[in-house]
């Protein structure tokens, strides 16, 4: 009797399984959706930062205002000196006059006193008494006792920097404390500035990006070769719309984002777009608070987002974890 009933119950299997627990490829029971996330009003700090170290400042060199030999030299190397201190002198001889009878009186000698210029060290002296100079001869070199620190800037970080910033803040790899580092300037070099990292087809300095540079303080200990970061402050918005930088072709100025439609379709709505943080950016035109977006650009890059835990998530909705 038991393997009576054991018999009908696979018939009953095998003929008259539940219909629900098939499912046709035709019509997968499956569905892939896209990520999507709500427009927000959040805060957004935007610091850049960028890794850099310090150097000393450039020697100035002193130079021969005058046509003329070096007739005393009165520093030595490595001596301080201050932009008025007296570094040599130059004596220039010109033909004497001459009289009514048509003699020649005896030469004009002239001593010139030249002045460093800058304060610092004599870190150079390439003339010898008795030489002769042009106008525009170097005659000395300073170095000044002074010290920057210089990075490089992406240009992709430039677009960041809406406003330009005067000064940075500076943390020193096994230094002081941070500190504020002033005159600030950002320089890109110009095509043909540089002929030997030139492209020989297109003309073009063929490095990449902008250097930053700042004045490290008098008061501030450093050392030239030290590893420095350097964050510039590119402002605040407080209480402003926001969306994540992958959910925005573009990310400067403009761009645009694919809006939620209650269909369960999407539009394209051009934004006005702010400040970002390399993370979110500010929507200034073009969205409202609650709107649902797509949380990233159709078609783009596969360029994972950190969520943490290891974890990286991608455009396409995947995920990977690693161990």
């Amino acid at each position: 009797m038991i393997f009576v009933v054991i018999a009908a119950a696979l018939v009953k299997i095998a003929f008259f399984a539940d219909p629900t627990s098939s499912a046709s490829p035709e019509f997968p029971t499956g569905e892939i959706t896209e990520p999507q996330i709500p427009v927000t009003i959040a805060t957004i700090r935007n610091d850049v930062t960028v890794q850099g170290s310090v150097a000393a400042d450039a020697a100035v060199p002193t130079k021969a205002p005058v046509i003329g030999e070096v007739a005393k030299i009165l520093v030595s190397l490595g001596q301080g000196v201050q932009a008025d201190s007296s570094v040599m002198t130059i004596k220039t001889e010109t033909p004497g006059k001459v009289a009514e009878d048509g003699s020649v009186g005896a030469n004009i000698v002239k001593t010139t006193t030249v002045l460093a210029g800058s304060a610092g060290l004599i870190s150079a002296l390439p003339v010898i008494v008795g030489q002769s100079l042009a106008i525009g001869d170097t005659i000395a070199q300073v170095a000044p006792t002074s010290f920057n620190v210089t990075g490089s800037l992406a240009p992709e970080q430039q677009y960041r920097l809406l406003t330009m910033p005067t000064d940075a803040q500076v943390t020193i790899t096994g230094g002081p404390a941070p500190f504020t580092c002033t005159g600030l300037t950002i320089t890109s070099a110009l095509a043909g500035a540089d002929a030997a990292s030139a492209d020989p087809n297109t003309g073009q300095v063929t490095g990449s990006g902008a250097t930053v540079r700042c004045a490290v303080p008098a008061e501030i200990t450093v050392f030239s070769g030290l590893s420095a970061q350097i964050t510039l402050a590119g402002g605040v918005a407080e209480n402003v719309l926001t969306v994540p930088v992958t959910a925005v072709e573009g990310s400067a100025g403009t761009g645009n984002v694919y809006r939620m439609l209650d269909d369960g379709t999407t539009e394209t709505a051009a934004v006005t777009l702010g400040i970002n943080d390399g993370t979110n950016v500010e929507v200034k035109e073009g969205l409202a608070d609650g709107d649902m977006v797509m949380q990233f650009v159709p078609g783009a890059p596969q360029v994972g987002i950190d969520m943490g835990d290891g974890c990286t998530q991608f455009p396409d909705g995947s995920m990977t974890c690693g161990g």
